[in-house]
């Protein structure tokens, strides 16, 4: 995994810049002013990504937000995924188990035909 290396406001105008001042998830306009942006990493530093220009791109803080939620799930997957292959995470059970029976309860008496007394003698 790559460091994440600290933007100072130099750094982010030259970005800004470079980019033309659109979100890339999006395609809108940033007003860099009225509207929160932030630099974002097109693919994400914990599935591989550099932390350089050509993996950077600009995008609305709203947008950023939603790609990072759908990232999460991705980074956990790929993070399982290694532990598997790995060896480091070992299954529960290698035999996998029959599914479980729903047992129903006893109705015994409602499901017998009633008792007839036994004739000893005829």
């Amino acid at each position: 995994m790559t460091k994440r290396k600290p933007r100072n406001a130099k750094e982010r105008a030259r970005l800004f810049k470079l980019f033309g001042g659109r979100c890339y998830l999006c395609g809108g306009q940033i007003d860099g002013i009225r509207e929160a942006w932030e630099i974002e990493h097109r693919t994400a530093l914990e599935l591989g990504g550099a932390d350089e220009d050509h993996n950077l791109s600009l995008a609305h803080a709203k947008c950023h937000k939603s790609k990072t939620r759908d990232d999460v799930g991705m980074i956990a997957r790929a993070k399982r995924r290694e532990a598997r292959h790995t060896g480091a995470r070992v299954p529960k059970s290698s035999i996998p188990s029959p599914p479980r029976m729903k047992r129903e309860p006893r109705r015994l008496a409602a499901s017998l035909p009633p008792l007839q007394p036994k004739r000893m003698f005829r």
